[in-house]
C-alpha cells in the first residue's frame, strides 16, 4: 500500500493540467514574443494562463508575473523592492519565514540593509502588535509567510498587511501553501505583492507567479528581452504556465468542498494520534493550513530516534512523510522554524509533517495512524532495551 502525505512539498500534476502541457508541446510550441502566427498562438496561451492564475485570487490579469517558481517569486518581491533604493533601508520579515525569504533577506543585511526578524508564540504566529513596534520611518517592505509549510499555522495576513499599509510600508507575503486551499481575494486583502507556485496546487513544476499590485514598482533581477513587462525577461516556458493556468482555474472551482474534506480527513487523523504518548501536535491547531498536520517526539533523542527516522521507517512502509530537520555533510541541524517557535534542539530535530491531498482517503488515514503507532512504538521498545 502507498500512500503519499508529502503535498506540501509537491503536488502530483493532475491530468487537465498534462493534457494542456501535450497540447501546447506539440501543437503551440511557437515563441511567445515572436509577432507570426506561431507565436500569437502561443501568446494566445499565455495570457489565458495570466487570466486563470489572476482569477484564483481576483486580480487583474496584467497583475500577474509570471516566475519559475515561488523561491524565484519571493527573491523577485524582496530584490526587486531593494533593486529600486541606492542607499540601504529597512524590511521586516518574521522568524518563520520559508528559506526563499530568510536566505535573500541575509543576503540584503550583508549589502548593509537593516532586517528586523519579527518572533513568533509558541504556535507560530506573529503578534501584529510586534509589526506595529518594528516599523521604522525608512521601513519599505515587509513580508510575512501566509501559511508556514513546516508546521502549518497561517498568519493574520489580513491585520498585520493593514498595519504595513497604514506606515505607507509596501506588504509581501509568500502564499505558495495557501493558494488554492484557502480562499484569497487581493482585492481585499492588504497586500502589495503575493507569491505563488504551479506545482502546489497540481499544476507543473518550473511555474510560479508573482502578483504585483498596480502601481507598486520592482527592479528586474534579470535583464534580457522584457518579457514579463520587463520584469522577468526570459522566454516563457509556455507549457508549464499553461498547466498553471489550468490547475488554478480548477483549484479555484473545487477550493470549498474540498478544503471541508481536508479538514475533516486532517482532523480525522489529528484525533487518532491524540493518545499516542510523545507526539505532540506543533502550529497553531485553530489557524491552520487545511491539510496539514504536524508534530514532534517528547522522547526523541536527535540520534537514533528523529523526525529524519520516523520518515525513513514510514518510507518502508509504503507512507512517505516529511521533517523538518535538515541533513548537512551527514548531521542534522535542528528545525529553524521550531526553535524560532521557542521548541529546544533536541524537539526541533524531531519535528514531522504529514500533508494531506486530492487522492488521500479515509482508509489512507486509518491505515497511516495504525502504521505510525506501530512504529513508534517499535522505537521506543528497542531504545529501552538498549538503555
Amino acid at each position: 500500500m502507498q500512500i503519499y502525505l508529502d503535498y506540501s512539498a509537491t503536488t502530483p500534476t493532475r491530468p487537465e493540467a498534462i493534457a494542456i502541457m501535450q497540447a501546447v508541446l506539440s501543437q503551440e510550441w511557437g515563441n511567445p514574443s515572436s509577432l507570426h502566427e506561431w507565436g500569437n498562438r502561443s501568446a494566445l496561451v499565455l495570457e489565458q494562463a495570466r487570466m486563470q492564475v489572476a482569477g484564483l485570487i481576483n486580480a487583474l490579469p496584467e497583475s500577474i508575473i509570471f516566475t519559475s517558481g515561488g523561491t524565484e517569486a519571493d527573491n523577485l518581491a524582496m530584490m526587486g523592492v531593494a533593486r529600486c533604493y541606492s542607499v540601504p533601508q529597512h524590511i521586516i520579515i518574521s522568524s518563520v519565514e520559508h528559506s526563499a525569504i530568510s536566505e535573500p533577506a541575509r543576503m540584503l543585511e550583508s549589502w548593509g540593509w537593516d532586517v528586523t526578524r519579527l518572533g513568533v508564540d509558541h504556535q507560530g504566529r506573529v503578534n501584529p502588535l510586534d509589526l506595529k513596534a518594528a516599523l521604522r520611518h525608512n521601513t519599505v517592505l515587509v513580508s510575512v509567510i501566509y501559511g508556514q509549510s513546516e508546521v502549518g499555522t497561517v498568519q493574520p495576513i489580513a491585520e498585520l498587511g493593514k498595519i504595513a499599509k497604514i506606515h505607507g510600508a509596501l506588504f509581501h507575503t509568500d502564499a505558495v501553501q495557501v493558494a488554492g486551499r484557502l480562499p484569497i481575494d487581493v482585492q481585499t486583502l492588504p497586500v502589495d505583492l503575493l507569491s505563488l507556485s504551479s506545482h502546489k496546487l497540481y499544476g507543473a513544476l518550473g511555474a510560479g507567479a508573482l502578483y504585483v499590485r498596480p502601481g507598486v514598482d520592482l527592479m528586474p533581477l534579470v535583464g534580457g528581452g522584457g518579457q514579463e513587462r520587463g520584469l522577468r525577461s526570459g522566454t516563457q516556458a509556455t507549457p508549464a504556465i499553461a498547466a498553471f493556468g489550468v490547475a488554478a482555474e480548477l483549484a479555484a472551482q473545487e477550493l470549498v468542498g474540498e478544503r471541508l474534506r481536508l479538514i475533516g480527513l486532517r482532523d480525522r487523523l489529528f484525533t487518532k494520534l491524540a493518545d499516542v504518548t510523545g507526539l505532540v501536535p506543533t502550529g497553531d491547531l485553530i489557524h491552520r493550513l487545511p491539510h496539514h498536520l504536524s508534530f514532534y517526539l517528547k522522547y526523541a533523542d536527535g540520534e537514533k530516534i528523529s523526525g529524519k527516522t520516523l520518515v525513513r521507517q514510514l518510507n518502508l512502509a509504503g507512507i512517505g512523510i516529511s521533517a523538518g530537520a535538515a541533513c548537512h555533510s551527514g548531521k542534522l541541524s535542528p528545525s529553524p522554524i521550531l526553535l524560532a517557535m521557542g521548541y529546544s534542539e533536541k524537539a526541533a530535530l524531531s519535528g514531522i509533517r504529514l500533508t494531506l491531498g486530492k487522492q488521500t482517503t479515509a482508509a489512507d488515514i486509518d491505515w497511516t495512524a495504525m502504521v505510525l503507532k506501530q512504529v513508534l512504538q517499535r522505537l521506543v521498545n528497542v531504545e529501552l532495551l538498549k538503555s
